[in-house]
């Protein structure tokens, strides 16, 4: 595994190569859902790449931007047994200038959900994949379904820029007991993870109802919050896949999210139907 620590020198690196090239960015903090990424672009593509970047632009005043889990050891172990064959590490400095181009999320679409309780959030996450996209210049790239606004507003960047990537979107990797896999789960205490389940709980309820042929947006709403009671809820939401409200579930083309806090610590969830 070839380990690259500057932009530069990976499109140096990549400069001749006419082989398909599949692309995994990541923050760090790598568990399973992570290697899941992983083996779906070693399946398609004929060299893998992750970068490991915790992308300042994407953290507001007060988060946990000092305190987001590290672990370049592990990482790299993990990546190396994956069959990684390039991991991107780049420090903040080789990606960010003193005099920034600014990439704004849609003024809809980005500023709503996780958008509103976290407002610029997705400016950052936009602005730090803009940049990966361009120094990789992938065939194709693979974010998790767990964090779907984000690949929504990845999707249409991607379409609206006219970028030649392939936008992957990965199912979410769970805990046998539920739990979407997180790198923030590592915060939670015993006690609190085990609020932490209310979430897919809450989610599982949705499924049932529509099992049983209920498909108004708020009666479903309405029962995941008394799930999720008494965690504080920033959303319960039901949009359609273009990130628009419904007022009734429209199989196949539907998102149930959440976003909830757990003791100091967001969680975000989703099924998609």
């Amino acid at each position: 595994m070839k380990i690259i620590s500057t932009p530069i020198e990976l499109k140096e690196y990549f400069k001749n190569s006419n082989k398909t090239l599949g692309f995994v960015p990541t923050m760090g903090a790598l568990h399973e859902g992570h290697i899941t990424l992983i083996k779906e672009a070693r399946k398609a593509n004929e060299i893998v790449v992750v970068s490991i970047f915790v992308n300042p632009t994407q953290f507001l005043k007060g988060e946990d931007l000092d305190k987001y889990p590290r672990k370049d050891d592990a990482d790299k172990k993990i990546c190396e047994l994956s069959g990684v064959d390039v991991l991107f590490l780049p420090e903040a400095a080789s990606i960010y200038s003193d005099d920034e181009v600014s990439i704004l999320a849609p003024k809809v679409r980005g500023f709503v959900l996780e958008g509103f309780s976290r407002p610029g959030h997705f400016n950052g996450v936009l602005t730090v994949v803009m940049k990966l996209l361009n120094i990789v210049n992938p065939t194709r790239a693979y974010f998790g379904k767990k964090d779907a606004q984000q690949l929504n507003l990845i999707s249409l960047m991607v379409k609206q820029f006219f970028m030649s990537v392939e936008v992957i979107g990965v199912d979410t990797v769970r805990e046998n007991d539920g739990l979407a896999l997180s790198s923030r789960n590592i915060y939670l205490t015993v006690k609190e993870r085990q609020e932490a389940l209310k979430i897919s709980a809450s989610l599982q309820c949705a499924a049932k109802m529509l099992t049983q042929k209920i498909v108004n947006s708020q009666v479903i709403i309405q029962k995941m919050r008394e799930h999720l009671a008494p965690l504080e809820i920033f959303y319960v939401e039901i949009l359609n896949r273009d990130f628009e409200i419904i007022k009734e579930v429209e199989l196949a083309n539907s998102i149930i999210l959440v976003e909830v806090k757990v003791g100091k610590t967001r969680l975000i969830d989703n099924i998609w139907l």
